[in-house]
């Protein structure tokens, strides 16, 4: 063989594994999220993939069903449909990041058109991003509600093009399979009492906690404190609910409450924040305070990686898991219902948990 044609496969066999290393490494740069600490490792990157939503066991049985025939509009061919996606809030909250890389990965995998649009946490605003969705063309909508209430004007401006609306996260009050097809999300009633669960387990059943409630005028809001606070009227009653406040869903907040709660009731026992987001902002407020890692038991709900990192330290109790990768159950449920087949109406996903057993382990799962 010519040294030139040696030359010539060696440098073409270098070009393929530069490239192919490249990819991998763009691959791994687009899962990460702003708190991600894998450095691109494939095992994390892998679990990333394998960590998409699972319907919970008996989440169908014996539940009510949609098909497009008593919905009304005609059936489609997804793929050749424009879909459009509302998403709340702010992409400063790893859910929100994670819930809409999800969306635009299976709508780029399904080679679907898809219009997004971002409320940017005002409600006035995504009423109006609904609207320009369905005045853009979108056959089909996918919502991440902000609120429950006040969505008349949507469904009916949808309702009269016979548009198939599936919410995602949270629910809206409306009529399923009337004004909407179906909701998908966690059993948000059932998060609250597994919190319960694991702040009596931390506590050991006994002293005062505070609620950092999530923000007004939504279902999982009132749902994980319901649960949450039924649980422990039932298998706790020396743990004493002594403070409740809204942290709106957001760390700064969920920071500004807990020092406000430091102050005013400094023997506090535990908190229950009803996202991760302001349970890592009461972390913050009692290291500002000087507090040492498990003086104050938390325990929160969602699954981000800060969260997750925060059982690993020590900060944090327990996590329960709310997964936001909607992307693919949320298309396979549209792509169900607009070949005429029959969908659930509601649609209620399996979450995990994270304790100091599997916090370490489950990083690479984690948002």
């Amino acid at each position: 063989m010519k040294p030139t044609t040696l030359l010539r496969r060696t440098s073409a066999r270098t070009l393929v594994a530069t490239g192919l290393a490249a990819s991998l490494l763009f691959a791994a740069g687009c899962a990460k999220s702003e708190d991600d600490d894998s450095g691109g490792d494939t095992a994390a990157s892998q679990d990333q993939a394998d960590a998409g939503q699972e319907v919970a066991p008996d989440s169908d049985a014996g539940g009510k069903t949609c098909a497009i025939d008593t919905y009304g509009g005609k059936k489609l061919d997804l793929k050749n449909a424009t879909v459009g996606f509302s998403q709340s809030e702010k992409e400063a909250n790893p859910f929100r990041i994670a819930e809409t890389a999800s969306i635009k990965a299976e709508a780029e995998k399904r080679g679907v058109k898809l219009l997004t649009a971002n409320a940017q946490s005002q409600f006035s605003k995504q009423i109006s991003d609904v609207q320009d969705l369905i005045a853009k063309g979108a056959d089909l909508l996918v919502i991440a509600p902000l609120n429950s209430d006040g969505w008349e004007p949507v469904l009916r401006a949808a309702g009269a093009k016979h548009i198939p609306i599936v919410t995602i996260d949270r629910k809206i009050n409306a009529t399923a399979c009337k004004d909407y097809v179906s909701f998908i999300g966690s059993d948000f009633v059932e998060q609250g009492k597994r919190a319960a669960d694991r702040m009596i387990e931390t506590t050991g059943g006994k002293g005062k906690i505070a609620i950092l409630l999530g923000a007004a005028g939504n279902n999982v809001t009132t749902e994980r404190t319901k649960g949450f606070q039924d649980r422990i009227k039932e298998k706790a009653p020396d743990l004493e609910v002594v403070f409740k406040q809204t942290g709106e869903f957001a760390r700064e907040k969920g920071q500004q409450v807990t020092e406000q709660l430091i102050q005013s009731k400094p023997d506090i026992t535990g908190i229950y924040a009803e996202n991760d987001e302001m349970g890592l902002g009461a972390v913050n407020a009692l290291k500002g305070a000087g507090k040492k890692a498990g003086d104050v038991k938390i325990v929160t709900i969602d699954g981000t990686k800060g969260a997750v990192r925060g059982i690993v330290d020590g900060w944090i109790d327990g996590v329960i898991e709310s997964n936001p990768r909607f992307g693919p159950l949320a298309f396979k449920t549209l792509d169900t219902f607009t070949k005429g087949e029959k969908v659930s109406q509601d649609i209620v996903i399996k979450d995990s948990a994270y304790t100091k057993d599997n916090a370490k382990s489950g990083l690479n799962k984690a948002y």
